[in-house]
């Protein structure tokens, strides 16, 4: 939603966007897989169980925290949309990095394998970015 929004909406409307387009997906998910297991246990979840899924997954909307404050205080400081955008896709850029270190290391990972899969993380960043650059214009 930032790289897709940031040169076109103002910054409110754009944070508002973020944060519905992330709710949206986070509600889509969590139906994927409570509809996943009904058809696999054949009966319908419990609301605790429903719950319980929801949260389970809840990290996917916090994870955007970061990049959504980042936005928002770079245009507090006097960024334009765009470039209050461009900083908080460098922000997502920086945690998919720092996730993917944090991963690798937690695999006991070292060396070029740890470097491969940090890169790796951050490249998905990247080729969103990419993708919508592509797309737009």
């Amino acid at each position: 939603m930032v790289a897709a929004g940031g040169g076109h909406l103002a910054t409110g409307p754009l944070a508002v966007a973020v944060v519905v387009t992330l709710l949206v997906y986070w509600a889509a998910e969590g139906y994927a897989d409570l509809l996943g297991e009904q058809a696999r246990a054949g009966r319908l979840p419990t609301w605790s169980h429903v719950r319980a899924s929801l949260a389970a997954i809840w990290p996917m909307v916090t994870a955007s925290y970061l990049p959504l404050l980042s936005l928002l205080v770079a245009r507090v400081l006097g960024a334009d949309t765009k470039t209050a955008a461009t900083v908080a896709l460098v922000v997502a850029i920086a945690l998919l990095l720092v996730h993917g270190w944090v991963g690798g290391r937690a695999s006991q990972l070292h060396g070029l394998p740890l470097l491969a899969v940090t890169l790796i993380a951050g490249a998905f960043g990247v080729t969103m970015i990419l993708l919508k650059l592509v797309v737009t214009h």
